[in-house]
């Protein structure tokens, strides 16, 4: 089984090395490491030549926007199975892709998803919040539930029946993207009950007040256009995220 991760990346020379090394140090032998580059300017693409071997296969273009950039690596990919790798972000340990391939060998899967730890953007060791999903099942999206997203890997046959991410979304596509494959594919996802991802606080969607307004009025769009609920979906969705602090 070959596993694509994908990394959209623009101008995070401060950050790629991490999240590239960690791609690079696991165990799981049969993996390609698609990155897509916006056309950084601050040397990003300069210090991934540097530290390229034969895992990557690094693309450099103008793009409109991350989720673009995520659709044009995965259109690249050639794998069974697609998962993505943040440019801010890292696997938590080195065995991650092989308990994703582990689990991708039941045939009744479509794909897998895990826990994930916010930390520290200056010390990864540092734990600022802890999101632990979960066993999934239906009725929890009417809830607000959605899995990790950085922790999602998808056979291809999901991308192919049920599209790639909706660039109209600017902020919450990954969100539109998990509620289309889980509520109207009904796709099977099997829960590994471990820390595969660490994420650097600070993201794009949380970045101002206006940001975090726009991210709530998409998702309020992605719910109402996948057909999962209404208003209280979206407050338990946000409510969910207290908890992850304790």
């Amino acid at each position: 089984m070959k596993i694509s991760v994908v990394t959209a990346v623009y101008n995070r020379r401060a950050t790629i090395a991490q999240a590239l090394g960690s791609v690079s140090s696991q165990n799981y032998a049969q993996v390609e490491h698609v990155i897509q580059d916006g056309g950084s300017t601050d040397g990003t693409v300069d210090l991934i030549a540097e530290i390229s071997n034969d895992r990557m296969r690094l693309t450099s273009e103008p793009d409109d926007g991350i989720y673009d950039a995520i659709n044009r690596g995965i259109r690249r990919a050639q794998g069974d199975v697609i998962g993505l790798m943040h440019s801010d972000d890292l696997f938590a340990h080195t065995d991650v892709l092989t308990a994703v391939a582990e689990a991708l060998s039941n045939p009744d899967l479509d794909g897998v998803y895990g826990d994930l730890d916010y930390v520290a953007a200056d010390d990864t060791s540092r734990i600022i919040r802890r999101w632990r999903s979960g066993p999934y099942s239906q009725d929890r999206l009417s809830k607000g539930w959605m899995p990790p997203h950085p922790t999602v890997y998808l056979r291809r046959d999901v991308f192919d029946r049920y599209g790639l991410y909706d660039t109209s979304y600017r902020i919450a596509a990954d969100y539109d993207a998990m509620l289309r494959y889980l509520g109207k594919g009904q796709i099977k996802l099997g829960y590994i009950p471990d820390v595969m991802v660490k994420m650097r606080v600070g993201g794009e969607s949380n970045k101002s007040l206006g940001k975090i307004l726009r991210k709530s009025r998409e998702d309020y769009r992605a719910i109402r256009s996948n057909g999962v609920g209404g208003l209280g979906t979206l407050a338990r969705k946000n409510l969910s995220k207290i908890q992850q602090f304790f």
